[in-house]
Order: C-alpha cells, then sequence, then structure tokens
C-alpha cells in the first residue's frame, strides 16, 4: 500500500538505492538548491540533507525528481487511480471488462478522509523563524515554501467537501512581513482558493487557512492536480495514498484551529484578514524569470505545529526542466483519458513544459461535422479551441496550437517537433490567427500588456498541405546589415537575430511598433527564400534558440505577446480580421517590461562542488 508519512516513503527508497544522504552542513540559502538542480538534472536520487546551517529540521528534496521515482512512490495505487479515471471517463468499460475493474470498489473506500482525535503532527510547536529557510535563486525577496499543501474551505458551505487544497507559494519572511507573525501568501487566477477568499471577503470574515508541508506523498501530487471544482483533492489523495487521508481539528482554548492534515510534518495556522495586502517576491519561478514583487494577500500565522522527527521537502523552480516537470508528466498520465469527456471532439491537449507550461499549448481536435469530405479548412476545431481556452488553468495560454485529427492519424501531441511541422505545412496566415486581446495570462508571465493582462491567439490548421518547409538556410537569402545571423530551428522555422529591442520616443514600449520590424517585412516581402519558411522569429540570439527545440520554445514563447509581437509580412485587416500573405513573424526579444531571466549564484556552484568531486556522495551526478 502507499505511505502513511513523508519518512516512511524516504525508508523505503534508502532501502532500495534511491536515497541519498548528505551528512556535511549544507546552507539552505542558495547551496541546497544548487545541488538539487544539479542531482535532477542528471536524473540522481532523491536527496536528505541531515545538517542544514542554522536549523535543526533536515531537507529532503528531488523525492520526484524522475519519472520512474514517481510511479515507484505510487506503484501500490497508481493502477487503481487509473481505473477509477477510465471509468469516470467510461461507466460501460466496466460491463465490458469487469475483471479489469475489480479493485475499483477498494480504491474508492479510500477517497474519504478519517477524522482522529489528536495527529502526530500537533506534537510539538516551534516558529517561523526557526523553520529552513530555503533561498532557490539569487534575487528570491526571501525564503519560500516551494512544496506547501494549502487547505482552506468555503466559508458558505464548511467542512471538506467543499475544500481546496492548492500548492501556492508562501513567503516565510523579507520585505514587510513581520516577522514569526506574518506569510505571504500568493496565489494566481483561477485557483480555488481564490473562490473560497472571495466568498470570505463577502462576509467580512477571515479565511481560515492550514499550511501542510510534508506527510505522505499523495497529498503533494494531489495539491497540484488540477481537478474540476466540487472535487475534493483530498478524496483524489486518499485513492492515491490507499488509505483515508486523516484529519483532525486541534483547539487551543477559545481558539480553533480547523481542520489539520494529522500526518504532516508541519502545518502552519493561521488566517487571511480582509484587505490586507503586501508586496511578495521577486521569485524564481517555473518560466524562467522572476515574478516580480507584487501585493498579495497575507496570512497571519497563529501556531507553527510539527511532528517528532519532521523533515521539511523541498523542490526547485526554474526555468524547466525541473521536479515539477515530472508532476506534469504524471498528471498527463492521468488525466489524458477524460480529455474527450471533458472537451467533446477534443483527442488530446499538451500544455509545453519546455515552454514554460501556460505559454504555450498544442491540441488534436476533430472537424466530426463533415464526415462526406475533407475538410479543406478549420471549422469545428475552432469551437473546440474556444472550449479549451474556457477550461481551468488552461485559460491562462497564451499560444493555442490546435490540428485537425483526421488529417493525419498518427499525430503525436507530445511529439512537439513533429506537431509544429504538421501545423506549419497546412497553416494559411490569412485565415487561421485567431486573436483574444485585452484578457488575462498567467500571472507569472511578463510578456504581456500589464500584471495577469495580455492577450491569446488560437492558430488552427485543417486540410492537406499547402507547402514544402525548408531545413536548410536558404543560400539566397538577403538581410539588412542589422540583421543577422540566421538559422533554421525547425523545419519551416527560420531564427533571425535583430538589434536590440527599441520603440523609440515611446513612454510605453509595449505600445509603439518597433522601426525594426517594419524593415524586416519590408525585406522578407519580395524574398523567394521565406517561400518554405512560414515562420520567422526575431531574437536577441539566434544560435541559442536554434541550439536546441527546448531553447526554441522557450524563447519564442515565454518572450512574446501574440497581440504586439506578432507581425506579418503583406500584412492587411479585413472585416476586423487580421492576416497576412506572406510569412509570420514573432517578435521574441526581450522587452522592457520583460523579467530577468534566471542566473546561477557563481559562487555558491563554486562551493557545491566539493559534494561533485571525485569519492564525495554525489559524485555519480556531478
Amino acid at each position: 500500500m502507499g505511505y502513511r508519512t513523508l519518512r516512511a516513503a524516504l525508508e523505503d527508497l534508502s532501502s532500495t538505492g534511491q536515497l541519498a544522504a548528505l551528512d556535511e552542513p549544507v546552507d539552505a540559502r542558495l547551496e541546497a538548491a544548487e545541488i538539487q538542480r544539479r542531482v535532477q538534472q542528471a536524473g540522481g536520487p532523491a536527496i536528505l540533507f541531515n545538517r542544514v546551517l542554522g536549523c535543526a529540521f533536515p531537507l529532503v528534496s528531488n523525492l520526484f525528481g524522475t519519472l520512474e521515482r514517481a510511479r515507484f512512490l505510487f506503484r501500490d495505487t497508481w493502477e487503481g487511480v487509473r481505473r477509477l479515471i477510465e471509468l469516470k471517463a467510461d461507466p460501460a468499460a466496466f460491463w465490458r471488462c469487469p475483471r479489469r475493474y475489480l479493485g475499483a470498489p477498494r480504491t474508492a473506500l479510500h477517497m474519504r478522509p478519517k477524522w482522529v482525535r489528536r495527529g502526530p503532527v500537533l506534537a510539538h510547536a516551534t516558529t517561523i523563524d526557526q523553520l529552513p529557510r530555503q533561498v532557490s535563486w539569487p534575487r528570491d525577496g526571501g525564503p519560500f515554501i516551494t512544496l506547501p499543501c494549502v487547505y482552506t474551505e468555503d466559508p458558505a458551505r464548511p467542512g471538506w467537501r467543499d475544500s481546496n487544497l492548492g500548492m501556492y507559494r508562501v513567503q516565510l519572511a523579507g520585505g514587510k512581513y513581520r516577522p514569526n507573525e506574518q506569510v505571504g501568501l500568493h496565489y494566481q487566477i483561477h485557483r480555488g482558493i481564490g473562490v473560497h477568499h472571495a466568498r470570505a471577503l463577502e462576509q467580512g470574515a477571515p479565511l481560515r487557512v492550514n499550511i501542510s508541508v510534508g506527510g505522505a506523498p499523495a497529498m503533494t501530487l494531489a495539491a497540484v492536480m488540477p481537478l474540476p471544482e466540487g472535487l475534493p483533492e483530498l478524496m483524489f489523495a486518499g485513492a492515491l495514498a490507499g488509505q483515508r487521508i486523516p484529519l483532525c481539528s486541534p483547539r487551543r482554548g477559545e481558539r480553533n484551529y480547523g481542520t489539520i492534515y494529522a500526518e504532516a510534518d508541519f502545518c502552519l495556522s493561521g488566517i487571511i484578514e480582509p484587505n490586507l495586502l503586501l508586496p511578495e517576491g521577486p521569485f524564481g519561478d517555473h518560466l524562467g524569470y522572476y515574478s516580480l514583487q507584487h501585493h498579495f494577500p497575507v496570512l497571519r500565522v497563529e501556531r507553527v505545529f510539527h511532528r517528532s522527527g519532521a523533515i521539511w521537502p523541498f523542490t526547485v523552480v526554474g526555468r524547466p526542466p525541473q521536479e515539477d516537470t515530472i508532476f506534469g508528466q504524471l498528471i498527463h498520465e492521468l488525466t489524458g483519458p477524460l480529455i474527450p469527456t471533458v472537451l467533446p471532439g477534443v483527442k488530446a491537449v499538451h500544455a509545453v513544459d519546455a515552454a514554460g507550461v501556460h505559454p504555450l499549448l498544442l491540441a488534436i481536435g476533430t472537424e466530426r461535422y463533415t464526415p462526406y469530405a475533407a475538410t479543406a479548412r478549420p471549422q469545428e476545431i475552432l469551437t473546440q479551441a474556444s472550449a479549451i481556452l474556457g477550461q481551468g488553468q488552461m485559460s491562462l495560454a497564451k499560444y493555442l496550437w490546435i490540428a485537425n485529427a483526421q488529417d493525419d492519424a498518427q499525430l503525436d501531441v507530445q511529439d512537439v517537433g513533429q506537431f509544429f511541422t504538421h501545423m506549419l505545412q497546412r497553416v494559411d496566415w490569412r485565415r487561421d490567427l485567431h486573436f483574444q486581446t485585452c484578457t488575462t495570462i498567467d500571472t507569472l508571465d511578463y510578456s504581456g500588456s500589464g500584471f495577469n493582462e495580455g492577450s491569446k491567439v488560437v492558430i488552427a490548421a485543417a486540410g492537406p498541405p499547402i507547402r514544402e518547409l525548408g531545413s536548410d538556410l536558404p543560400t539566397d537569402l538577403s538581410l539588412p546589415a542589422e540583421f543577422g545571423p540566421a538559422a533554421v530551428a525547425l523545419p519551416g522555422v527560420l531564427v533571425l537575430q535583430g538589434p536590440k529591442y527599441a520603440a523609440a520616443g515611446a513612454a510605453d514600449a509595449r505600445n509603439v511598433l518597433d522601426p525594426s520590424i517594419g524593415i524586416l517585412s519590408g525585406c522578407f516581402a519580395g524574398q523567394d527564400a521565406a517561400r518554405s519558411f512560414p515562420l520567422i522569429v526575431l531574437v536577441d540570439d539566434a544560435a541559442f534558440t536554434a541550439r536546441t527545440l527546448a531553447n526554441f520554445l522557450w524563447v519564442t514563447f515565454t518572450r512574446s505577446n501574440p497581440a504586439a509581437d506578432m507581425h506579418g509580412v503583406d500584412s492587411f485587416v479585413a472585416e476586423k480580421h487580421w492576416g497576412c500573405r506572406g510569412p509570420l513573424i514573432i517578435d521574441a526579444r526581450i522587452k522592457p517590461q520583460h523579467a530577468a531571466p534566471l542566473e546561477v549564484d557563481r559562487e555558491t556552484a563554486a562551493r557545491a562542488d566539493r559534494f561533485f568531486q571525485r569519492g564525495a556522495p554525489l559524485a555519480r551526478w556531478g
């Protein structure tokens, strides 16, 4: 069966050679994160930091660092949960193969939490300043909890049935927070906690929040699962843990601390008071940049609990791939079968990790209503695209590329290179670009027009190929003096280095066209060399961008805002529809409003080298 505690999981990993223990003192500020990044990128083990400078609690990281280890942690329950999801997608499947689903009722029994009189997490109390002050990047605004399970209940309907368990970052110190009293609680739009907070504000009452750290690995995965509203994450956690999640409700005198996960290693219990916002951040985030300082709710911490022998788990967030990439892969494995039931006609959706997840979605839809003829243009897949952008966290996407399944039965949404080739062979820029402007994008994305503000584009292609794509740099390519070098990133994709972005004389550079775009459009208007390259991406460093597919995806889709940064050769507007007759140009240069990319602290990196030298504990993964 699954694990009840974090320690049980670590003992199992240790016994199977999947845990490395470090007994030399390690600094939680930058050094532990540097070690974590290196080991994770090398496919190494989970890491237990037994001695943390200035802290009594050990740290553990890289628990989910490889897909194989994550599957190992859930090996006893994974298939049972998948069976339940299969039945949710197709209830009739039980009658077609009842033996396959014999264990489903037992798995379902674990979904209901259970109440206990007293939980191990309540054994001891401490203060915020005694917790590990783990910092991942040099410009981070302070120490953060990076694997929290943030629990809230609907003030209008108290109880676990209307609860939310989410992973929202928590800043423990720094900025304007009162030491040992306040922590920052950063949650993004379209998150369940926002509904609960809004209800509390309507009532003019504080919102009780309990932040668990540690405990069963199933709780961590449940906190990041994109479950539909009305389905508590605690139920999913119980199914994945193979046992009912224990809850307790401690009191101290007249104070009720609400619902607490009894087997957590730590719990910070407090309330969000109405109308109190303080600056939170900066923080190195999953797009590969710093999310800057903004005002977010503040949790007034009333009590910090911890169990005996508590261990503090952490991860490092940064440019993908990182440990949280594995979460995305696990989520895809579990929720993939549900896509057609939630989004009729949609075969598959892929949030591309290398592009920071939310900036880029790839999808395969179906033109179901024209079975009598090959579809020559997108029709129903445009309706399906709208449905995708109206679905939970997928609504944060900036770029949605959607293909027609009937055009290629072998098309795989997970094969990003193949998918782009398929799309670029078929897309017609005169017709197939569909923008949404002045809308919401990811809170952490600074390519837009403001905080949480930007645009989206749906690129839909259906029908037979209309062009052959170039794979080699055209020999007759002629560029203005200030442009170049150029490189081919993918078939049909020309990456072009341009001058540094500048919108001369603009008070707001985002609202004025960079003059270089006009020069570039005019240059390509008369060149035959561009015919086999329907997509041109203007960048600051062409060699870096074209070096790998991951670099191309990261640069192109994290550094551009569709409505502002998509231009075209021989562009036009007809009936308020924008299109272009020549190549599409995406300006993916760094703009003035962009956040700084993440960089490793060299001094810390040099200090961490000692763990990777010959004979050192992590030499195999250096």
